[in-house]
């Protein structure tokens, strides 16, 4: 499995970016997909978490501002930002739970970073 994030970018405070995230390959199901993001000198930190069945859950700091969905039949996840401020500044990587449907074993797997900037 491999994943594809696109969408980062440089955007001014208030507005709004979309990253998706393609995952590819094939024999497994994706279980739970997610959106991290680490800001220069700081620690990752998880932003958001769809799983397979629709349920969403998101980082304090986003609620409200950021939506993520999913598209199952692409394999496919995203993350709606808007009124971005400039703490919101990051590399954003996307990060998919899933399993190995011949042998049953669960895989983790992590996108490469997106950059998004924001301007004050």
């Amino acid at each position: 499995v491999q994943l594809q994030a696109s969408g980062g970018g440089l955007v001014q405070a208030g507005g709004s970016l979309r990253l998706s995230c393609a995952a590819s390959g094939t024999g497994f199901n994706i279980d739970v997909m997610n959106w991290y993001r680490q800001a220069p000198g700081k620690q990752r930190e998880l932003v958001a978490v769809i799983t397979s069945g629709g349920s969403t859950n998101y980082a304090d700091s986003v609620k409200g501002r950021f939506t993520i969905s999913r598209d199952n039949a692409k394999n496919m996840v995203f993350l709606e930002m808007n009124n971005l401020k400039p703490e919101d500044t990051a590399v954003y990587s996307c990060n998919v739970v899933g399993v190995v449907v011949t042998t049953a074993r669960y895989f983790e797997v992590w996108g490469q970073g997106t950059l998004v900037t924001v301007s004050s």
